[in-house]
């Protein structure tokens, strides 16, 4: 067994549609699937950037506890619903945006006029409803970027406008994630971990940004508390420096090493170039039947392929 902690892998990503995808990571230190899976899926759902509407005015409306005549929802209810507004911001500072509607009908998110700052994810969203033909809304909105939650004490605190109603707002742009540790194997290693990770994401960010920068974040966080303790960086298990996968799948009877070292192989189980590269020097020195000589041979061979 040997005693390197391998780098993980992204071995797949299955993408059901833009705003789900499951991500493989394999093979994993014994351990290391709960470990890296609820650090991933923690920064996932609290400090991704996102966007959302953290303080709005309605004309005609002073405070939240009210109705507007015309429309079928009081102010609470629209409130609600703003929340419910999932946005793409382009910009650091806070940008306002406005959303005029006449007539009877559905008021979406759909009748905000955007600017190049702001992108409305969800436009389908309901807002609120107009009876009266002759009854027109406006409504102003600002939207900020953030990470995690932002508290309605904080939206009033930090509100630029007085006469606006803040809100509390919900900056992640992903909605769900779950994780699922299985067993796996590389050639001898049989005690690993395979990590499959679900995100779900409100269509702001792609799974895969998320993923991404939830990861670099972590990096960023243990970098800090590293100090100047450096630890070699080791490929991930099973994985060649070589990208030639023909290479990879070769057969050890193919690779013209003698009868004694190919037997000696064959007989511990490794039958293909894949299943070789997986191995340290000392494991293969632990070999039943393996000796020096063989040794020398099979490194040989590896760095004539350049392995």
């Amino acid at each position: 067994m040997t005693k390197v902690i391998y780098n993980p892998a992204l071995a797949n990503i299955e993408e059901t549609n833009a705003t789900n995808a499951t991500f493989d990571i394999a093979p994993l230190h014994a351990g290391y699937g709960n470990t890296l899976g609820n650090s991933l899926r923690r920064v996932l759902l609290s400090s991704i950037e996102g966007a959302a509407i953290v303080a709005f005015r309605i004309e005609g409306a002073s405070h939240e506890f009210t109705t507007i005549p015309g429309v079928k929802e009081d102010v609470i209810d629209i409130m609600l619903n703003i929340k419910n507004i999932r946005l793409k911001a382009f910009s650091d500072e806070p940008v306002e945006v406005r959303l005029e509607k006449k007539g009877a009908g559905p008021v979406t998110a759909a009748d905000i006029k955007t600017t190049a700052d702001v992108e409305v994810i969800n436009p389908g969203q309901i807002i609120c409803n107009i009876d009266d033909p002759k009854k027109s809304i406006l409504i102003d909105f600002v939207v900020e970027s953030g990470r995690g939650y932002q508290s309605i004490e904080d939206s009033s605190t930090k509100r630029i406008h007085s006469d606006m109603i803040a809100v509390d707002a919900i900056f992640s742009p992903v909605l769900r994630v779950r994780y699922k540790v299985e067993s796996t194997r590389v050639g001898q290693e049989t005690n690993l971990d395979k990590l499959l990770l679900s995100i779900e994401t409100d269509g702001s960010i792609t799974p895969r940004q998320a993923f991404e920068e939830a990861a670099a974040i972590l990096v960023n966080q243990y970098t800090a508390l590293a100090g100047s303790t450096v630890v070699d960086a080791t490929p991930a298990l099973g994985q060649a420096l070589s990208s030639e996968k023909n290479e990879l799948n070769t057969p050890v009877e193919e690779l013209n090493l003698t009868a004694r070292t190919a037997n000696a192989l064959i007989n511990n189980d490794i039958r293909t170039v894949h299943d070789l590269v997986t191995l340290s020097e000392q494991d293969l020195r632990e070999l039943k039947g393996f000796g020096s000589k063989a040794l020398d041979e099979v490194n040989e061979k590896l760095a004539e392929l350049e392995l």
